[in-house]
């Protein structure tokens, strides 16, 4: 048990911002209880760690990113989705059969994470068993909480990354048996990689798999125009993409889901989203970096459908999520401006909202500081931007978003422990 004290700023909704000024905040078995403006005489005997004029936020929540490819980062952003699947990415997972080479590049990307404001995380690691259990054994020692997933593809790419669709069942299996009950922090999500690298046979075995393990499910969706068309070759018997993971019962309803992207949904597709129960993973930097389009944003949350963010490294090539709040800003300004559709553009709520408690949800009561949610923080401090006197503090949260980086992280909790 201790006492936090600082100035806080969390989300209640997706239009509300709640400020707390130099309060105390009790924290007590990982999770936030009761502000207080002074230390009462019951809890006078309790640590308090003072962060005086800084402030601290939720932790951040990337809902979706490929940690093989954070080594490459920042290339080949002037391709499209297919070709730089092909160019780049399928490339460099296949080196993840070599554990030496997994461990250095996973090494670098569990130290950034770690000194990132991002908290929770929902990640594709590649096909490689050993490999994917050495990235959640990093993830573990790191103090990070995030779900992670051994890929599974056993068509349209590589033969140096290409499973038979047996070899697959089994690897994941293992994969499946070997880290059961082996973390607190980390788990387990099922990811067949996207409908083009999975035969029908793989995502009847992956639905198989489903059922006996009963756990979520991450994917690709409604990407790239030219990937759509491909699925609907390849399941003519589904009206959309999302029916072609629904028709295996790896589309929401019991299952958690996050499917990323979502950028050219149509109408029944985002019903069956939102029908469905499925977090849609929105990945600003990427849709934009791989020509993909804008997702409308703004229509899924009008629907109440759940959104959270994506660094989609390395289709993104930033780590950091305060960099998808403002891209997701930006882009969807340029959708209004480029549709004509009125209503389009985000506010500083909702963004705040999808990097926290809109993620969130896809780990229970996770990204926000109300009474029984993990306590997950980032503690910042914004004076290198200059004077903050005459700013309020929605006014210094969206600098913040904007103008920081790693340099400005003072601490970092995830569930009630301190990791810097």
């Amino acid at each position: 048990m201790k006492l936090i004290k600082g100035n806080f700023i969390y989300s209640i909704d997706k239009d509300n911002i709640e400020i707390k000024e130099n309060q105390y905040l009790l924290v007590k078995n990982g999770k936030a209880e009761e502000f207080y403006s002074e230390v009462p005489e019951k809890l006078k005997d309790v640590e308090v760690e003072d962060y005086k004029e800084n402030i601290i936020i939720p932790g951040l929540v990337d809902l979706h990113i490929h940690a093989p490819q954070y080594a490459f980062r920042g290339m080949g952003m002037d391709m499209q989705l297919l070709d730089w699947l092909n160019t780049y990415a399928f490339r460099e997972e296949g080196k993840y059969s070599d554990l030496e080479y997994a461990k250095k590049q996973y090494s670098k990307f569990v130290e950034d994470v770690k000194n990132s404001a991002t908290t929770r995380l929902s990640i594709f690691a590649t096909l490689h068993k050993d490999a994917t259990i050495m990235l959640m054994d990093l993830l573990e020692e790191a103090g990070i909480n995030a779900y992670v997933g051994k890929v599974n593809m056993d068509r349209n790419s590589p033969e140096f990354l290409t499973e038979g669709m047996m070899e697959s069942k089994e690897a994941t299996i293992e994969w499946l048996e070997q880290t059961k009950d082996r973390y607190k922090n980390i788990k387990p999500i099922l990811t067949p990689r996207f409908i083009p690298s999975c035969t029908d046979d793989l995502m009847q075995e992956i639905e198989y798999i489903n059922q006996t393990y009963n756990i979520p499910v991450q994917s690709h969706l409604s990407e790239n125009q030219s990937e759509i068309e491909w699925v609907a070759q390849l399941h003519p018997d589904t009206n959309n993409y999302a029916e072609a993971y629904d028709k295996y019962n790896l589309f929401g309803k019991e299952n958690k889901t996050i499917m990323a992207h979502c950028v050219h949904c149509p109408d029944e597709e985002l019903d069956l989203i939102k029908r469905n129960n499925v977090i849609v993973a929105h990945c600003p930097q990427s849709n934009t970096n791989l020509t993909s389009g804008i997702a409308p944003i703004k229509k899924m949350l009008a629907m109440g459908i759940d959104v959270g963010l994506g660094s989609d490294i390395a289709g993104g090539s930033s780590l950091s999520i305060f960099r998808a709040m403002s891209d997701a800003v930006q882009v969807s300004k340029l959708r209004e401006a480029m549709t004509g559709e009125a209503d389009q553009i985000l506010t500083l709520s909702e963004v705040f909202f999808l990097a926290t408690k809109g993620g969130g949800n896809f780990f229970g009561n996770v990204g926000s500081f109300e009474q029984g949610y993990e306590f997950d923080a980032v503690v910042l401090n914004d004076e290198s931007f200059g004077d903050n006197s005459n700013f309020t503090f929605k006014e210094r949260l969206e600098r913040i978003i904007y103008l920081s980086d790693d340099r400005n992280i003072v601490a970092k909790y995830v569930a009630g422990n301190k990791v810097i």
